[in-house]
């Protein structure tokens, strides 16, 4: 089982050499002026100063209807941070899909936040590329103070795509305290799971190993998705967030296999999940499709909206 993971990992990480031809393609849909102009509406960009990182990562949030209405000013809201890919921005998931209109059906704050090439991941190379810390120790804590945003960890959850969606489920794996739910859409799960450099691609070998450094370094070696779930004292399992990851069965970037074994990895763990397997490419109709089921998800995984009133009472 465990060499035949590796196989596809390494298959996998071949094939993310293509990433930035299929990134390059339109987006499907495409979004019409009309829709960027609602979009436009629909959302606010935060221009936040990261210390840690030392440079501007701004993010845009989409609140919930009524969020401004009087009579729920005191209402807090549970939280989705939903991640981007490689090669993308903060403002891909609103650009490139219908997420505002998807929004509206529910009660949920949505941040979407930069994350460069970062792989999410304090980087071993370049000490200020804390991009795991920035959204751990800044970027939550930040959307917190500037929005009605339910502080405790069942308000919270966090998704992504492809490297946002092995940055999300990792995020769930290494910080389970702060994050009830944690998804993946077609992700680029194996990203620290190769064993030696020289079998990287060569347009993807600087972003890996500028971020995890080398192969038996510690970095690496304690964001290797594969190996965290695998070593998990068994009495952590249970403090997990609920787990959720498909892929799709045509995904160019061959990165069906690796979360088919990711997947079975969490049943051999007796991990609580849900996976997915269906027809689709590593394309933006995909994910179009598929975020509208993870709002859905995170709605019934987080906590409801809780007035000033009902907190109290949980007090």
């Amino acid at each position: 089982m465990r060499k035949l993971s590796i196989a596809l990992l390494a298959t996998a990480l071949l094939s993310l050499a293509a990433f930035s031809e299929i990134r390059s393609q339109p987006a499907l849909p495409t979004v019409r002026p009309s829709q960027a102009a609602q979009a436009a509406r629909a959302f606010l960009t935060v221009q936040f100063e990261s210390k840690l990182v030392g440079r501007a990562l701004p993010y845009n949030v989409v609140l919930p209807i009524g969020y401004d209405a009087p009579e729920r000013k005191t209402t807090r809201y549970p939280v989705l941070y939903l991640l981007h890919g490689f090669g993308g921005s903060h403002a891909d998931w609103l650009t490139r899909t219908k997420l505002t209109d998807y929004a509206k059906a529910h009660q949920l704050i949505i941040v979407t936040p930069e994350g460069q090439n970062s792989w999410y991941t304090d980087s071993a190379t370049v000490p200020i590329d804390k991009f795991e810390s920035y959204i751990v120790e800044e970027l939550v804590p930040d959307v917190q103070q500037r929005f009605r945003a339910l502080e405790m960890r069942a308000g919270r959850g966090i998704a992504g795509l492809s490297m946002g969606g092995y940055g999300a489920l990792k995020f769930g794996v290494k910080h389970p305290d702060m994050f009830a739910f944690a998804a993946s859409m077609s992700g680029a799960v194996g990203a620290a799971s190769w064993r030696d450099e020289k079998d990287l691609p060569a347009v993807l070998r600087p972003s890996l190993t500028r971020t995890f450094g080398p192969a038996a370094g510690p970095v690496k070696q304690t964001n290797d998705l594969f190996k965290l779930v695998r070593e998990l004292p068994a009495e952590r399992l249970a403090k997990l967030p609920f787990l959720y990851l498909d892929c799709g069965t045509e995904d160019e970037l061959r990165l069906f296999g690796p979360n088919r074994a990711l997947a079975d990895l969490f049943v051999e763990r007796q991990i609580a999940h849900e996976y997915r397997q269906l027809p689709g490419g590593h394309r933006w109709a995909y994910w179009d499709q598929q975020v509208q089921g993870i709002l859905q998800l995170a709605a019934r995984k987080l906590s409801a909206p809780r007035s000033a009133s009902e907190r109290a009472t949980d007090d």
